[in-house]
C-alpha cells in the first residue's frame, strides 16, 4: 500500500473481511492500528501496512 494512512482512513485486508477505521499509524509507517464492529462488539487490531487497503480516506465531503 502506496497511500500514506492517516487516523479516520477505512481500510481493509487485503484478503477481505470487514471495513476497518485506523486509529493510530507507526510512526516509521509500517503498521496500523485499527477498530471495527463485529455486530455490537468493538474489535481491535494491528496490521502491516502491506496486508491492508485504502477503501477512504478521511478527507472531510466536499460541499
Amino acid at each position: 500500500m502506496n497511500e500514506n494512512l492517516k487516523i479516520g482512513d477505512v481500510v481493509q485486508l487485503n484478503s477481505g473481511g470487514p471495513k476497518m477505521t485506523v486509529t493510530e499509524v507507526a510512526e516509521d509507517g509500517s503498521r496500523a492500528s485499527t477498530m471495527w464492529f463485529a455486530g455490537s462488539k468493538r474489535e481491535m487490531g494491528g496490521f502491516p501496512i502491506e496486508a491492508i487497503i485504502l477503501i477512504s480516506d478521511s478527507a472531510p465531503a466536499k460541499k
